[in-house]
């Protein structure tokens, strides 16, 4: 079987070109489940010491202090020392975008309550973990990031999809770059547009606290520390190795395969993100034992099709007139599933 872009138990080639394939012009459409639900009851029922693995990690914690920490002491050295333009988007495309990806895988597991066993604690260490981003989302992720999980693929439910309006004009190699380099601000402002929530205590408490965090760093190293800040954003969540993530987890690379996982080294820098399939099938148990799913049960995921490099998946994603923001799998309403 071929894997994606490098895909493997295969790996779909990612040299190109794509010369007999059509553009993608519209969404893989299903009447069955999401897979997840199903593979978890089976996996659970032959092995059902994976519930060993359910439950918090304090480590997460201590993660955020450090990266929080690492990336405000790089911003206020940058502002400080007043670098010069060239250090500080070259230091944020090398390094600060790899710490602010962190940071917001971070907040996904926090989103998951996979920190602490109280929710609060865990919304707290969020709004930490927000700070570097500067733009406040921690809230806003949790709420649409859980309907992600409960209604995957659901028409309008699922704000992790783009919009018809984003498929219809990111259809060619230089559109599709943009939508790339841009797709984190997409995936930011879609909801706000196709499925907006009201805000409410927990979305002013996150705004407020960015905004204290973003003029207490302006004041002490000035606009190029808050700059380095943004690129490492920008640049961590566009055209870069690590974003190679968004596309990677639910984008069709495989006919009829709806998640894929991603076996490669830098899943260490964001919590084992890339153990995708894992994350869906048990959302409760923390990127720190991910990979002890796949060990304790490979049989259920040596068959599915899983990427090799993030990088390889962007350059395909691009390149592929059948890949584009198309490729995804939308269904009218949420299915019950069934375990075979």
């Amino acid at each position: 079987m071929c894997k994606p872009g490098n895909i493997h138990e295969g790996s779909l080639t990612v040299t190109g070109p794509y010369p007999t394939q059509p553009k993608r012009n519209a969404f893989h459409w299903s009447d069955e489940a999401e897979p997840h639900a199903a593979r978890r009851k089976l996996i659970l029922a032959k092995h059902p010491e994976i519930r060993d693995l359910f439950g918090p990690d304090i480590y997460i914690m201590h993660q955020v202090f450090f990266v929080v920490g690492m990336q405000t002491a790089v911003a206020y050295a940058i502002g400080v020392y007043n670098l010069s333009w060239w250090w500080v988007v070259g230091v944020a495309y090398m390094f600060g975008a790899f710490c602010n990806h962190n940071l917001f895988l971070a907040v996904h597991e926090l989103a998951h309550s996979l920190a602490f066993e109280s929710p609060l604690a865990n919304r707290c260490l969020g709004l930490v973990a927000n700070w570097p981003a500067l733009f406040p989302f921690a809230v806003t992720f949790q709420k649409y990031h859980l309907e992600h999980h409960q209604h995957q693929g659901v028409d309008d439910v699922d704000m992790d999809i783009p919009t018809y309006w984003e498929g219809s004009w990111a259809l060619n190699t230089v559109s599709k770059t943009l939508w790339v380099s841009c797709q984190l601000f997409f995936y930011a402002l879609r909801p706000v547009f196709v499925k907006p929530k009201p805000a409410g205590l927990a979305e002013a408490v996150n705004l407020l606290s960015c905004l204290a965090y973003n003029i207490f760093l302006y004041q002490v190293a000035g606009h190029k520390a808050i700059m380095y800040l943004f690129l490492s954003t920008f640049l961590g969540g566009g055209l870069h190795p690590i974003a190679g993530h968004f596309i990677s987890e639910h984008y069709v690379f495989e006919e009829g395969q709806e998640t894929y996982s991603y076996y490669g080294p830098l899943n260490w820098i964001i919590y084992n993100a890339g153990y995708h399939n894992e994350h869906h099938d048990f959302p409760r148990i923390p990127g720190s034992r991910l990979k002890q799913v796949y060990k304790a049960a490979p049989e259920f995921y040596d068959n599915l099709a899983y990427h090799t490099s993030w990088s390889g998946c962007i350059f395909r994603y691009i390149m592929d007139p059948a890949v584009g923001p198309f490729s995804r799998f939308r269904r009218k309403k949420r299915v019950p599933s069934k375990a075979q």
